[in-house]
């Protein structure tokens, strides 16, 4: 089956260098990405810190003055680059990465048109923009995630004596993000709520004493909730996140796949 190509248009005045190679990577994921584009003023020294990682990126630059004070014309010639876009009919999905809300309607405008919106920001970005795409994923939670997996495998990888002589912990560096999107309240679910739909889902269900598949469950909350991710909590996976939650897993052989002993499928139920 062909992959799904995707348009990957970044807004530089509400992201930061930082997060490029997230984003390629997690839209990699999801297909081949066909259009690289970033929008801003490169004219201005502040945008200086993209230079070298949209090189390695291989992404497009895209020059747009700021003709007049206040107003943010970055925001309109992404859109219609977008719309431009989407008439060639060369791509599948999109990839919107900016924190600012005015991105609402133009996410709710691929929809329309069938495309898959991938949404990406900050945690605090308004929600009107998160729910308006098909999965929202927050580029600051990405980056702590990332910077823990390096940091466990620094200290794997180094000698045990070495290890009691940073028993202290080494501080991860905390990087500046350099958005200037709307400000807001953290926008991702909180736990709670997300706990409450995953009980009344699984309440629903019909199975035989309860157990669901996790993957199952976990297609259900992103269609319930676009800005999901287990990355979000601080978890690898859904099912480390259901079990932080308090739920009962249970792993066995997927019947599916009997060649290969090593398979398997997880389960999740309400513990009693």
């Amino acid at each position: 089956m062909d992959e799904k190509r995707y348009a990957v248009l970044i807004d530089a005045d509400n992201s930061s260098h930082q997060y490029i190679g997230i984003v390629m990577d997690e839209v990699s994921r999801e297909g081949v990405i066909t259009y690289k584009r970033i929008y801003g003023d490169w004219a201005n020294p502040q945008l200086k810190s993209y230079k070298e990682i949209l090189l390695e990126h291989a992404v497009t630059p895209i020059q747009q003055y700021s003709y007049t004070v206040g107003k943010n014309a970055t925001d309109s010639a992404l859109i219609i680059d977008a719309m431009d876009i989407l008439y060639t009919g060369q791509v599948e999905g999109f990839c919107i990465v900016s924190s600012d809300s005015d991105f609402t309607k133009l996410a709710c405008r691929l929809r329309e048109a069938g495309m898959n919106v991938i949404g990406m920001g900050r945690s605090q970005t308004p929600k009107p923009f998160v729910k308006a795409c098909n999965s929202f994923k927050f580029l600051d939670a990405l980056l702590k995630d990332r910077e823990r997996t390096a940091q466990e495998e620094r200290t794997a990888a180094a000698p045990a004596a070495e290890q009691n002589h940073a028993g202290q912990g080494e501080p991860v560096d905390t990087v500046d993000t350099g958005d200037t999107g709307d400000t807001a309240e953290d926008s991702r679910t909180p736990e709670r709520e997300i706990r409450r739909a995953i009980v009344s889902f699984l309440q629903e269900s019909d199975e035989e004493e309860g157990w669901v598949l996790v993957s199952l469950v976990g297609t259900q909350l992103q269609k319930k909730y676009p800005d999901f991710d287990p990355r979000n909590y601080g978890c690898r996976k859904t099912v480390d996140f259901l079990d932080k939650l308090g739920f009962d897993i249970k792993k066995c052989p997927d019947p599916n796949n009997l060649r290969n002993p090593n398979s398997s499928v997880v389960y999740v139920r309400i513990r009693p």
